[in-house]
């Protein structure tokens, strides 16, 4: 099993060996969890604004029916990639454990935090080097990936409850959404906005993991594809 790599600032200058942080797990996971929110957000959004109704029998096309179909069987996907996710913490070595668990209570930690916010306002021409996520990546992470994501799943198994029945597997399990929230429509409100924030988040993911494969020190997209992150001086 890879060792875990404890959160680590990196010397400021000279050649650096490169690391594994990545196993293929954790690629795995990344990579279907990526598909898995394209496919989620483009069907939820035709289940909430349906397309123009088709020429020809309803019984036939069955377009809606597919559409909701794609959608649950990836919600399923999808809740059992982010247990997977979780398992992969605990278990798999590396860096998996940082994207739940941000080393906040570390002052190298804080002091890089605040360095990788000059970075992304480009207040700084020399990025910092990283083993694992960098701090300001990690808490934005963590509050736009892993909290929504909750949110996602104990909303969406919750609303789906509600069409298995009260004998369900479902309904014991997420049953208790529907009481808490005390109408369907609230529910269906805070799925939608979760979903807007992990896809707000994936976009500026996109965009951020480019830019630092480009710009930084250090490599990131070909670091999820390789699972070794390389270092440039």
């Amino acid at each position: 099993m890879q060792p875990r790599l404890p959160y680590t600032i990196l010397p400021d200058t000279g050649p650096l060996p490169d690391v594994q942080m990545y196993g293929t797990g954790i690629r795995f996971w990344h990579w279907s969890n990526a598909l898995m929110v394209v496919v989620l957000s483009v069907t939820g959004y035709f289940i909430g604004t349906p397309p123009p109704s088709s020429i020809g029998d309803t019984s036939v096309l069955y377009w809606m029916g597919w559409i909701r179909f794609i959608h649950l069987a990836a919600g399923y996907i999808f809740g059992v990639l982010f247990l997977m996710r979780i398992w992969l913490a605990l278990t798999a070595g590396g860096v998996a454990h940082q994207l739940f668990v941000p080393a906040i209570w570390r002052a190298s930690w804080l002091r890089g935090f605040m360095k990788q916010i000059e970075w992304n306002l480009l207040l700084t021409n020399r990025p910092m080097r990283y083993i694992g996520l960098n701090p300001l990546g990690n808490i934005v992470m963590l509050l736009m990936f892993v909290i929504p994501s909750v949110v996602l799943v104990l909303t969406g198994f919750a609303m789906y409850a509600e069409v298995t029945g009260h004998e369900s597997w479902q309904y014991l399990l997420f049953g208790w959404m529907s009481a808490l929230f005390g109408n369907t429509l609230d529910m269906h409100i805070l799925h939608r906005l979760a979903m807007w924030v992990v896809l707000s988040f994936a976009m500026a993911h996109i965009y951020i993991a480019v830019r630092e494969d480009i710009l930084s020190r250090q490599t990131t997209v070909s670091a999820m594809l390789s699972g070794d992150r390389l270092y440039r001086d």
